[in-house]
């Protein structure tokens, strides 16, 4: 089998290990794979498969790789990068205040619209925290029910706050 036969056939499976290994597509190491089986090929003994071979070859390349200098240097340097992008502005500009006040609204006047048994369980629980236990001894009605119309009133929110889902 000539070199440029090994490389055809080899291919697709050294770069699917190369973008495995280091989560990326790297002709670099690719080349340095196929620099080290032509410097080794008189190596290679018939002991296990020649893909094997191949693949092992590889592997090692990229874990190599991501040893180097070079990647730590990147990956360093990408984390302060990403560090100082990352750092959000703590204060509220007119802006965002205006679309949370908004969003606010549009959540109350959800709320507001619900069935009046739905709403006052949606007040107890959600808004005020009651467990269901106490709602239930609040509205002197099964818990059951209470389960039952939490369930059906966020079933009714969700579909009313579509838009801000």
């Amino acid at each position: 089998m000539n070199f440029n036969e090994i490389i055809e056939n080899n291919k697709n499976n050294i770069k699917n290990i190369i973008k495995l290994i280091t989560k990326q597509d790297n002709e670099d190491i690719e080349q340095e794979v196929y620099i080290k089986l032509w410097k080794n090929k008189d190596k290679y003994q018939e002991r296990g498969s020649f893909k094997s071979w191949v693949n092992t070859i590889a592997k090692n390349t990229s874990k190599d790789y991501l040893k180097s200098k070079v990647v730590k240097y990147e990956q360093n340097s990408t984390s302060e990068e990403l560090i100082l992008n990352n750092i959000k502005d703590k204060k509220n500009n007119p802006e965002k205040t205006l679309l949370i006040s908004e969003r606010q609204q549009i959540i109350i006047n959800a709320i507001e619209n619900l069935k009046p048994k739905f709403k006052e369980v949606i007040m107890l629980c959600e808004i005020n925290g009651y467990t269901y236990e106490q709602a239930a001894k609040q509205l002197k009605c099964p818990i059951g029910t209470i389960k039952s119309r939490i369930y059906n009133a966020k079933k009714e929110l969700a579909d009313n706050l579509k838009e801000l889902l």
